[in-house]
């Protein structure tokens, strides 16, 4: 994510909100990399700055990946409240909320946020939603639902291979 893709985002009204707006994506940016380094403790410091010099719900919802990266589920699931307060249109905090919920064995409180995740107005990645939800459907036993759900992940991106196995590990079941 870029510092266009928060001005788009975020919109600004005044030039010291886009300065801090733009200091905060820096923030985000370096915490990110961070993250994917490994690199957790750093990565919280930063995204933390970045919310402290700007709040977006995308530094909030990867506050809290990282947190469930270091099992703190509960810290995760706050994280994305915050996110889903600063921008409730922002679909990432929905679904990872929802795949949180999943993590923790509440399968019926997952469905409705995942549901949200589904519709939500700003969201770049549809599929994980459905994908998620056939997870539930599957592990209740409710094939036929899970399969239409993965079947929707592939149509929503159809290079998410994670859901073509997944349909061909159902076909298998249901053959």
């Amino acid at each position: 994510m870029d510092a266009k893709y928060f001005q788009q985002a975020y919109k600004p009204q005044v030039a010291e909100q886009e300065d801090r707006l733009e200091e905060a994506v820096r923030y985000f940016q370096r915490a990110y990399a961070l993250q994917m380094r490994g690199q957790l403790e750093e990565a919280i410091d930063l995204y933390q700055k970045s919310i402290e010099t700007y709040p977006t719900a995308e530094a909030h919802t990867f506050l809290g990946w990282t947190y469930s990266f270091m099992n703190r589920i509960d810290d995760a699931i706050e994280e994305c409240y915050k996110a889903i307060e600063v921008d409730p249109d922002f679909g990432n905090p929905y679904n990872d909320i929802g795949a949180y919920l999943i993590e923790k064995g509440d399968w019926r409180g997952a469905i409705p946020w995942l549901e949200k995740a589904m519709v939500a107005k700003r969201y770049e990645c549809y599929f994980y939603p459905y994908f998620n939800l056939g997870r539930i459907w599957e592990a209740q036993g409710k094939y036929l639902e899970a399969m239409r759900c993965y079947q929707r992940a592939l149509e929503k991106n159809p290079k998410y291979n994670v859901a073509r196995r997944a349909i061909r590990r159902l076909q298998c079941i249901l053959n």
